[in-house]
């Protein structure tokens, strides 16, 4: 079971996406709201959406023919580095402090009981479905990170997952590391959806297929697959890190690292299309945009 939403009338809504495909509108303007009142009424978020879809008709729609939207207005996102071994080797590759023999920063934190937690994105900084996400004016290498996103509760819960996708410039965090705010975060630098998967219906989160393609021209030029059971960590260790000393909101989204690296070569380009599938939640689709293109068609 997915949750998504949607424009209609030019208004928000939240519904449910069962798995043959049918969407019915729920009396919630938040997935948030959702998992409150499912605990105010001792129920799983399942069983609470399932009192209002039993017996009812789904829309004629399907998820494909909606204007979708972000799954959820995170009021933060979040990011985890190197938590895989392919995460490591490509900043290892793009550092200019590598030095043969050595071990760098990236090896440190990848053997570490401390994992890289950094922040990645505001709720107005983050877009969803089809909205275009922005290069970056001054890097000349930017990539997709597509990563697994959990979403959560501010006791730390996690309620489902998402995709995400955490643009990053590898050339301005391989000059200096402590550049990686800059590498990171940016105007529509951080895309989530399509929709989020309820934790309970997942049966093995930590066997995800992930598969990143990226078009150019309509030409398919980079396709790679992972999985995350290649992932170091464990889902609530990084939960745990993030939570520590930590005020964090109901419906903050953690991205959990990428194992998908395009080829050292390839940067992305104005007029590309990134999609990120994991099966069980969707596609997350996004045209690529120049801030500087867009900076002159908002002028003309």
């Amino acid at each position: 079971m997915r949750v998504i939403r949607y424009v209609k009338d030019s208004r928000a809504v939240l519904a449910v996406v069962t798995d043959d495909n049918v969407v019915y509108p729920l009396p919630f303007t938040d997935f948030m709201d959702v998992v409150r009142e499912a605990k105010h009424h001792q129920m799983s978020t399942f069983r609470y959406i399932q009192t209002f879809i039993s017996g009812k008709q789904g829309i004629e729609k399907e998820m494909a023919e909606l204007n979708l939207l972000v799954p959820i207005v995170a009021p933060e996102v979040w990011a985890s580095g190197v938590t895989y071994e392919k995460s490591r080797e490509a900043r290892n590759y793009e550092t200019s402090e590598k030095i043969a023999g050595q071990e760098t920063c990236y090896d440190r934190v990848y053997n570490a009981e401390r994992p890289e937690i950094f922040f990645k994105s505001t709720a107005a900084r983050t877009v969803g479905p089809n909205a275009p996400i922005y290069l970056r004016s001054d890097s000349n290498w930017q990539i997709p990170e597509p990563e697994l996103g959990l979403v959560i509760t501010k006791e730390g819960e996690i309620v489902g997952y998402t995709i995400g996708n955490d643009m990053s410039c590898r050339d301005i965090e391989g000059e200096n590391p402590l550049y990686l705010p800059q590498a990171k975060i940016w105007k529509h630098s951080c895309a989530i959806g399509p929709a989020i998967r309820l934790a309970e219906t997942v049966e093995d989160p930590y066997n995800l297929p992930i598969i990143c393609r990226i078009y150019r021209n309509d030409q398919l030029v980079v396709e790679e697959r992972a999985n995350t059971k290649q992932l170091k960590r464990r889902y609530d260790e990084l939960v745990s890190f993030l939570m520590r000393d930590n005020e964090v909101f109901d419906g903050t989204v953690l991205l959990t690292g990428t194992c998908i690296v395009p080829p050292d070569q390839f940067t992305l380009e104005d007029g590309d299309r990134i999609e990120i599938e994991i099966p069980s939640i969707g596609v997350l689709s996004n045209p690529v945009k120049s801030l500087t293109q867009q900076a002159v068609a908002n002028k003309s």
